[in-house]
């Protein structure tokens, strides 16, 4: 009962972001990049209790009981050599990196449409066509940090990246 409206309260937390950041002017989908998180906190607490009939059987709120939580479900399941959990969690840990690395190279490369002494945020409406920061310093950036064929000199294809 306590997780089902914890659960709740997070998704609603969500909510609250994405209308913040739609009434500050921002990208409102930022909020997508701490969603991963969210689901795998559903899918431990709600989803695998309702898959064994039995809230009883579902992950307990404390240290210790989430540890025997843990070691009963690796013994029950061997969960740690399943091939799709392994690339859930390189899929969350991955793609919590590169949104984070993304949204630095984006932060430091804006192209100010603002004056000095306001946001930067009131540069950008929502739905605009004209892009918002240099691709082609970012790409730079990136280049010259990791090295000069890691990084994309489309906003396209760097965003389809970040998307898959």
């Amino acid at each position: 009962f306590v997780v089902l409206h914890f659960m709740l309260g997070v998704a609603c937390w969500m909510g609250r972001e994405w209308e913040f950041s739609f009434r500050l002017g921002m990208r409102p989908w930022i909020f997508v990049a701490f969603s991963a998180p969210v689901v795998a906190a559903f899918a431990v607490f709600v989803v695998y209790p309702i898959g064994q009939a039995s809230f009883s059987d579902g992950m307990p709120l404390g240290i210790s009981g989430t540890f025997n939580f843990m070691l009963v479900f690796q013994a029950e399941h061997n969960i740690l050599m399943h091939p799709f959990h392994i690339l859930g969690v390189a899929g969350v840990f991955g793609g919590s990196f590169f949104s984070a690395m993304h949204g630095s190279l984006v932060t430091s490369s804006l192209l100010a449409e603002s004056a000095g002494d306001i946001s930067l945020n009131l540069g950008y409406k929502f739905g605009q066509e004209d892009e918002t920061y240099s691709i082609s310093a970012a790409h730079g950036y990136f280049g010259r940090l990791i090295f000069q064929y890691a990084s994309f000199n489309n906003s396209r294809s760097l965003h389809f990246f970040l998307a898959a």
